[in-house]
């Protein structure tokens, strides 16, 4: 203890009174209270190092002294946030949805799933359903099922898109089930990379009555209810008092369009009428007809000719009509306006239940999202090969929404001609062009289109034919020879059809 300054320090401690000892116990509680307070200072506020500090304070009041124990030791760092992940929002769960989810490694991204259908339909198997060749609950799979299988850490809400803002790179969604609390369900996600997987929608070309009067095949419910609806066209028939004529008439199937859905429905509900209705309803079986028709010449116009020629062969064998060149005007609660496309003459056809599977449509979303990003005039959202909508960098389009712009090759002629002439030598030869060959091909698919049209061999038959009738070994090509050859390539350009097998390839070059 210091000595005060002019004051000497007494051998022998001089004696205390009670009141000396309460001061003295006073000022030790004073002084005890003041070091816990900075005491409780220090621990509050962090030091810049990192160090915290404990201390423990004895206070012994008979000897009036103090015994402290501090102990500092470095707290350990907190360790870093992970990174995070981009936000991916995916709109759909058909095909084209499901097939690209089941692709992506969902721990490296936060992938969130909005559709009004918690489930995935086999819509190739829909026209078996409504006729029971195929139980509806054997051609759908719950979504959250099918993302629990595969491992997948998913968000999913069954909910509508109803807007798409590229702008603020968000989705503006409806619940499809029930509202929030502020009573219409609506809410709203943002995105980092937006894959539009919507689908499409039945295009009715504005023809009247159609909404009112025909069945569709788009969904599980739509298959559902031309299975009771064929049942009931039996019933009816089945009544006593009625005339053949009205028979004829509610026994009369009319599918209207022979594209893929059309004609796959026509052949099961042949094999439905022919193998159980017949037999169940053996008094009215004379009465049964199927047509199909089709505005084009042929069905299944987009497939290949042949494909065309042995469908037509095998419903003309089934006894089913084909009515081709008419296009249908009117849709009445008994009877269908057809327009022959080639005299201009209308015909009244008389039916029990009619199918329109003419063709798809644009869902409205997908139609105001391409007013928003310059692509107004067009009837699906049109990306480049890589699936990305040009005009954003995030958001990417498969299925029945989207058309794929091929590239042309004649737009890179020159850069593909520099690329293979590794000599700059001005010219080609066959081997230089074998060189390239395989990265042409998977850049520009209508070359090899092109060839399995005009039935060349190889890629010396192609040249050839900028060059004239050169020996194929010795065969050299300037840049001029070389867009001569390739000049036709281009036609060979077409739209993809909608089908489950493009959309599987389509998901691939996501990733």
């Amino acid at each position: 203890i210091a000595q005060r300054p002019g004051k000497e320090q007494s051998s022998e401690a001089e004696p205390r009174g009670p009141g000396q000892l309460r001061k003295s116990r006073m000022g030790f509680s004073f002084f005890a209270s003041r070091a816990a307070a900075r005491f409780l200072q220090d621990i509050r506020r962090p030091s810049s190092a990192g160090v915290s500090t404990a201390a423990l304070l004895l206070t012994a009041a008979s000897g009036g002294g103090i015994v402290a124990y501090a102990d500092s030791a470095r707290a350990e760092e907190a360790p870093e946030p992970p990174p995070r992940k981009k936000k991916v929002v995916v709109l759909g769960t058909g095909w084209a949805g499901t097939s690209f989810l089941k692709n992506l490694d969902s721990s490296r991204y936060e992938v969130k799933v909005i559709s009004p259908r918690n489930y995935f339909a086999f819509t190739p198997l829909l026209p078996s359903v409504t006729c029971g060749t195929v139980e509806a609950r054997s051609v759908v799979e719950p979504i959250r099922r099918m993302f629990e299988k595969k491992g997948k850490d998913v968000a999913y809400y069954e909910a509508e898109c109803f807007k798409i803002d590229p702008t603020k790179k968000a989705v503006h969604c409806r619940s499809a089930v029930g509202t929030n609390l502020d009573g219409n369900g609506d809410f709203m996600l943002d995105y980092d990379y937006l894959v539009v997987a919507l689908g499409a929608t039945v295009n009715t070309f504005n023809t009247p009555g159609v909404m009112e009067h025909c069945h569709f095949l788009k969904e599980v419910e739509d298959a559902q209810k031309i299975r009771k609806s064929v049942i009931d066209c039996f019933e009816r028939a089945s009544i006593p008092n009625i005339s053949e004529e009205e028979k004829r008439k509610i026994l009369h199937f009319v599918i209207i369009g022979g594209g893929p859905t059309g004609v796959e429905f026509a052949a099961e509900l042949h094999d439905f009428l022919v193998e159980d209705l017949v037999k169940l309803y053996p008094a009215i079986a004379q009465f049964v007809k199927i047509t199909i028709i089709q505005s084009g010449e042929h069905i299944l116009n987009t497939f290949d000719q042949r494909i065309a020629v042995f469908a037509e062969s095998k419903f003309q064998r089934d006894g089913i009509e084909l009515s081709t060149g008419f296009r249908v005007i009117k849709v009445s609660d008994d009877s269908i306006t057809v327009k022959c496309k080639s005299s201009g003459v209308e015909t009244l056809v008389p039916y029990g239940m009619a199918i329109w599977s003419a063709g798809i449509g644009t869902r409205p979303v997908i139609t105001d999202f391409m007013n928003q990003v310059g692509q107004g005039k067009r009837r699906a959202l049109a990306t480049n090969e890589w699936l990305r909508v040009p005009e954003c960098d995030s958001v990417y389009a498969i299925g029945d929404c989207s058309s794929i712009s091929q590239r042309k090759i004649m737009e890179d002629i020159s850069t593909i001609f520099k690329v293979a002439d590794k000599d700059n030598s001005g010219t080609l030869t066959l081997k230089e062009i074998n060189d390239v060959l395989e990265d042409i091909c998977i850049r520009y698919p209508q070359v090899e289109l092109y060839m399995k049209s005009m039935h060349m061999v190889d890629i010396a038959d192609l040249i050839k034919g900028g060059v004239g009738d050169s020996n194929k070994e010795s065969m050299v090509v300037n840049i001029e020879e070389f867009k001569k050859a390739l000049c036709h390539v281009d036609s060979q350009v077409k739209t993809v059809p909608a089908t489950a097998q493009v959309v599987s390839i389509s998901i691939e070059y996501i990733g």
